[in-house]
């Protein structure tokens, strides 16, 4: 015998008509319990709609771009007996999901039978919607490694998400079946497990494991809460419920929030089982941003990083603009969100400080006029940026705390050399990274912006390629100005602005004459570099343009 169950949509909170922007199951799909079944996105908030029985999926109700709310009824499914014994409340739990919370812990069991018995497991790559081949960013686990169900395996990111693989079973990881770079798609094998029966059914069942699987039973509940707009009055109760070392996050979401600054046990997740997604930790910092989230200590404390800060802001003004006149409404490009949100934390964060130079390159862009005419014929087309690339380096050499980062109560002194460069596309900034500057040569230094640059406005850039910078050039020497303060691309400690080149009269000590001058705009953190450090890597930055011998030096 089996019955079919109705998986409505759970209590949203104010939402309602709330667009489908995802759909993650398929019919014949077995879910269990908590399983993510259509993703949901309003104005305001992205949010999973989780499955509160297990079974097949039958129907699936909705569509790409339906409006639904609570109690719109999203998929069916068909429960067989077994299942229904062993989870009697997933009826009821259909309409509460908190109910989900005390048999959570058999779906995990049944849906991965096979380990119960024992032996290797392969854990591939769930369905993970209309993504193929998306890139491998960061591997979580190693050879010899014991995980649980839902521990998270890999990262992937394509151009328009980041997602983590979770394990399927529990175990100990025996092979990694992917590198770092590698393009994996549904149903690739990422690791291999040598599982026991004893392995799986412990951590699903006894609540007092410190196993991940064991935190997703309370975090239950969670998965739903923060659909809502989160009320004053319930972010108090969050830290003692969920604390920055049990949050049910992968340890790439909790390094990112670290490296934002922010207490990942004020953050609520809207992923499976309550998983936090970076999405998430984006989302909270640009409540507290806009003033939506007004508390103050919600960033964790650390006074060498300039975290906790409490972001006291007004609300952000709501204005009726058709008031005054025509409009049009255009939504933000992906880039123009990701960056504006880092952007705006740079900002408010980091003690920023200016200083300008002059450089005189008159020599230099003689030399560079004159192999453009000698590479011609090989394709290389050589632009002031390459060579300030260049000197960039030899400019961190001499001053090495430009070449840092603060990580909590320590500084980061780099020993090698990747610089980024601010890349203007259509859909918004980014910043390819030139790596091991410090070994290459103009020539390959010219060649590589140019490719970069090329993949950046085709918008086919990989996140390796804007990975790991050191230090950040951005010039507008192609389009004019004469200064401005660039923001400082976190971790990193200083930025580099560049402007349009001019001839001005430069007094030569008898008579004055004309010579190229190129604007240097450096901002820097304050916490690390101090102003007369500053004035001198630019004034040496200027002297090496000046006079590109002293590369050499």
């Amino acid at each position: 015998m089996s019955q079919l169950i109705e998986v409505k949509v759970p209590d949203i909170g104010d939402y309602a008509d709330v667009p489908v922007i995802e759909i993650h199951v398929k019919v014949g799909d077995t879910v269990a319990v908590e399983d993510s079944l259509v993703t949901l996105e309003s104005d305001k908030a992205t949010m999973d709609v989780p499955s509160s029985a297990a079974g097949v999926v039958k129907e699936i109700k909705v569509a790409l771009g339906d409006k639904i709310g609570e109690g719109s009824v999203v998929v069916m499914l068909e429960a067989a007996d077994s299942v229904a014994a062993s989870a009697p409340a997933a009826a009821p739990a259909a309409i509460a999901p908190v109910a989900v919370a005390a048999p959570a812990a058999t779906p995990i069991e049944s849906s991965a039978p096979a380990p119960a018995a024992g032996g290797v497991v392969e854990v591939k790559v769930p369905d993970i919607g209309d993504y193929s081949d998306v890139p491998v960013i960061e591997i979580h686990v190693k050879v010899g490694d014991t995980i649980a169900v839902e521990d998270a395996l890999v990262t992937l990111e394509s151009d328009k998400a980041t997602m983590d693989v979770p394990s399927s079973a529990a175990g100990v990881v025996k092979e990694i079946k992917v590198a770092l770079g590698d393009k994996i798609s549904e149903g690739s094998v990422v690791v291999i497990l040598e599982s026991s029966g004893a392995a799986t059914v412990p951590a699903a069942q006894t609540a007092a494991a410190p196993a991940p699987a064991s935190v997703a039973a309370p975090a239950a509940p969670v998965a739903v809460a923060p659909v809502a707009p989160a009320p004053a009055a319930s972010v108090p109760a969050t830290p003692a419920v969920v604390a920055s070392t049990t949050a049910h996050a992968s340890p790439s979401v909790r390094k990112f929030a670290r490296e934002l600054g922010v207490n990942i046990g004020l953050v609520k997740g809207t992923g499976p089982k309550g998983r936090i997604t970076p999405d998430d930790v984006r989302g909270f910092i640009k409540s507290v941003m806009t003033g939506q989230t007004a508390l103050p200590g919600m960033m964790s404390a650390s006074s060498a990083s300039g975290s906790g800060v409490g972001l006291d802001l007004l609300p952000w003004p709501k204005v009726d603009f058709t008031k005054f006149g025509e409009v049009e409404s255009q939504p933000m490009s992906r880039i123009k969100k990701i960056s504006g949100q880092n952007l705006a934390r740079n900002w408010v964060m980091i003690p920023h400080v200016t200083v300008n130079e002059d450089a005189d390159v008159t020599e230099l862009e003689q030399f560079r006029v004159q192999m453009n005419k000698e590479y011609e014929k090989q394709g290389v087309k050589f632009s002031m940026l390459a060579f300030i690339i260049k000197a960039s380096v030899q400019a961190l050499k001499k001053f090495p705390e430009f070449n840092s980062s603060i990580d909590g109560d320590n500084l980061v002194l780099k020993k090698y050399y990747n610089i980024g460069f601010a890349a203007d596309t259509p859909n918004g900034l980014v910043v390819p990274v030139i790596k091991d500057a410090d070994k290459k040569g103009i020539a390959q230094i010219a060649s590589e912006m140019s490719e970069l640059a090329k993949q950046a406005r085709e918008g086919k850039l990989k996140p390796a390629d804007m990975s790991g910078g050191c230090f950040t050039i951005s010039s507008l020497g192609g389009i004019g100005g004469t200064s401005f303060t660039p923001i400082i691309n976190a971790p990193e400690v200083a930025i580099l602005g560049v402007m349009k080149s001019a001839m001005k009269p430069v007094w030569n000590g008898s008579a004055f004459e004309p010579r190229l001058i190129c604007p240097l705009c450096l901002s820097f953190d304050h916490r690390v570099i101090d102003g007369a450090a500053a004035a001198r890597f630019n004034a040496y930055l200027a002297s090496v343009l000046a006079d590109f011998r002293r590369v050499l030096m």
